[in-house]
């Protein structure tokens, strides 16, 4: 910093543009389970959601079944509405990740990312453009530091060990797309799952999996950096 000012990194117009499809995206996934589950509450209003054909919804076999089901004038208005809703949003999402898939396959960042256990397009792109340039991060544990993932420190005098929670600075949606990938990453990176239980003994399930999304902003940065694949870093990590 120049004289205590901070450093404003201006990101790229194909960044902000990623932002904001990414944030469509995650907008239109909210919707759509706001539909789903005003849906099932109407079921469960006239205990009709053990009748259902299928066990997931929505499919094909259960969304014609609700057409065809007899139910009050109020709630087969208001089922109806929500039906045409939920065909709309589905055909906005499906618009939207076509659009994410295209923009995916022409940056080099986010095919890095995508093969990340458990990453698909959405989640590359909105890692990559959240990110930016990695240039600007001179450590591993800078971006984590970044994303708010690192504990808090509220030092005064002679106390220098007073470490809060995390910071929870920088994107939120970062945050929450990393804590999805963890879920995937312990269920199929075997060192990182026994590193997850070792720490999961010790502090609890909720510290140990703030764990591994730090540990993924770290493995992130090396893969950005040295631009190899998920799983080459960790063969070196290995070595």
């Amino acid at each position: 910093p120049v004289r205590g000012l901070r450093q404003v990194d201006i990101s790229s117009t194909t960044n902000r543009e990623n932002r904001r499809l990414t944030t469509l995206r995650k907008d239109a996934g909210r919707a759509r389970t706001r539909i789903i589950n005003s849906l099932r509450h109407i079921l469960r209003r006239h205990n009709l959601q053990w009748e259902m054909p299928t066990k997931t919804f929505p499919t094909q076999r259960a969304i014609a079944w609700l057409k065809t089901l007899v139910l009050p004038a109020i709630d087969r208005l208001e089922l109806d509405h929500l039906l045409a809703d939920l065909e709309h949003i589905e055909r906005r999402v499906e618009e939207l990740d076509k659009v994410i898939a295209q923009r995916c396959e022409i940056n080099d960042d986010a095919v890095l990312l995508a093969s990340i256990p458990g990453a698909g397009a959405f989640t590359a792109v909105s890692l990559a453009c959240r990110t930016g340039r990695i240039e600007r991060f001179p450590r591993s544990r800078s971006l984590a530091n970044y994303g708010g993932l690192t504990p808090g420190c509220r030092n005064s005098g002679e106390n220098n060990k007073r470490l809060g929670s995390i910071t929870k600075a920088g994107s939120s949606m970062a945050r929450w797309l990393l804590a999805q990938l963890t879920q995937k990453v312990l269920r199929k990176d075997a060192r990182m799952r026994e590193w997850f239980k070792r720490i999961k003994r010790r502090r609890g399930t909720s510290i140990a999996r703030v764990a591994v999304m730090r540990k993924l902003a770290t493995i992130i940065w090396h893969m950005l950096t040295q631009r190899i694949t998920y799983a080459a870093c960790r063969e070196i990590s290995t070595a």
